[in-house]
């Protein structure tokens, strides 16, 4: 190895140990292995990763950029001691963003800033990154890990990540097709995704580690409520590609913090609005539960959460079906939960 006889005990004794973020690469290199394709042109551990663009048939191609964390989510990550997963949200956060403009992910990198650097727990949170870049088609080419002793506890760490992808300028999904009479598509969460966990926290007491987090429940299908908060965010990046290329897209909403009165009117013109009928949607049991265990009105809920909607989709009335059946059998059980009116407020819940 090239660092066989790099070490420092005067670095160690403040908190720093340079051998175990050696090793915690060391450790993560079969992850960051599975996740290559066509544009990676070196390993990890240089100074920066290459990435040769594939613009083959692309008149103008527009690299599209995303950056993103897992918010307090972590911390229930770090309470469960569960690790393996949470890289899934950091990468779905980024990848599902730049899909709203119909961009292919290309590449991904990881932030991880740790209390105590801990080769395995490092090597756990990056196979989840490399699970995240599987499923979206990303492939990871570096990242950092930062050991901060004396600005957060040994045991604590936050993960941030960013993601670059590709799309013809031509094909860039910019809402000015949208019409009266289009009709809006929700593709289902599969949870509370990365958002809103502050709140959660406070309705479960999760910081004291209330004993109910650790209950099976019936309505959570026999999950705990831990679990269930845990559970990685959907990445749709794959299916929405499958839809791109047979359907008249008109506009995509990933449903994140802010919930539905703050996202979707992003992907709304002016002069339009969004009209989701409130009943189609198939609200999941555990915002049921938040909302009944902490008091909150049904509006802070959709202004908060994604209620069961990871993402909405926008697509002409004529195309609904196949659009629908496009998902479907890419993994998606999506339906229709409303249509585009004439309207200045962007979006209405009935």
């Amino acid at each position: 190895m090239a660092h066989e006889n790099s070490s420092s005990a005067s670095y160690a004794a403040a908190g720093v140990d340079i051998v175990a973020g050696y090793r915690a690469v060391e450790l993560m290199k079969k992850h960051v292995a599975r996740t290559r394709n066509e544009g990676c042109l070196d390993d990890v551990g240089g100074f920066g990763g290459c990435y040769g663009l594939p613009v083959a048939g692309m008149e103008e191609p527009v690299l599209v950029s995303g950056t993103d964390g897992c918010g307090t989510k972590v911390k229930l990550a770090i309470l469960m001691d569960k690790h393996d997963t949470i890289g899934i949200d950091a990468v779905a956060m980024c990848v599902n963003d730049i899909i709203c403009v119909g961009a292919k992910p290309l590449f991904f990198l990881d932030y991880i800033a740790c209390g105590k650097n801990v080769p395995e727990k490092i090597a756990a949170i990056v196979s989840g990154v490399a699970e995240g870049c599987v499923q979206s088609g990303a492939a990871l080419i570096g990242g950092e890990t930062a050991e901060h002793p004396g600005m957060m506890p040994v045991e604590d760490y936050d993960l941030a990540g960013f993601a670059v992808g590709i799309v013809d300028k031509k094909k860039i999904l910019d809402n000015t097709r949208m019409r009266a009479g289009d009709v809006v598509i929700a593709l289902p969460s599969t949870g509370i995704h990365s958002n809103g966990f502050s709140l959660c926290r406070k309705v479960f007491d999760i910081d004291n580690n209330n004993p109910e987090l650790y209950v099976p429940r019936e309505e959570l299908g026999g999950k705990t409520i831990a679990e269930t908060l845990l559970t990685p965010t959907k990445i749709y990046v794959k299916p929405v590609l499958a839809l791109l290329e047979k359907v008249d897209v008109k506009g995509i909403s990933h449903i994140t913090g802010g919930g539905f009165y703050e996202n979707i009117p992003r992907s709304i013109p002016d002069g339009l609005c969004a009209r989701i009928d409130k009943s189609a949607v198939k609200v999941l049991p555990i915002f049921n539960m938040i909302m009944k265990w902490g008091g909150i009105p049904e509006r802070d809920m959709f202004n908060t959460y994604n209620m069961g909607v990871g993402m909405s989709v926008v697509v002409p009335a004529a195309e609904a079906e196949l659009a629908l059946s496009i998902l479907k059998d890419n993994g998606i059980d999506a339906y229709v939960i409303g249509d585009i009116i004439a309207g200045e407020e962007k979006v209405v819940l009935e």
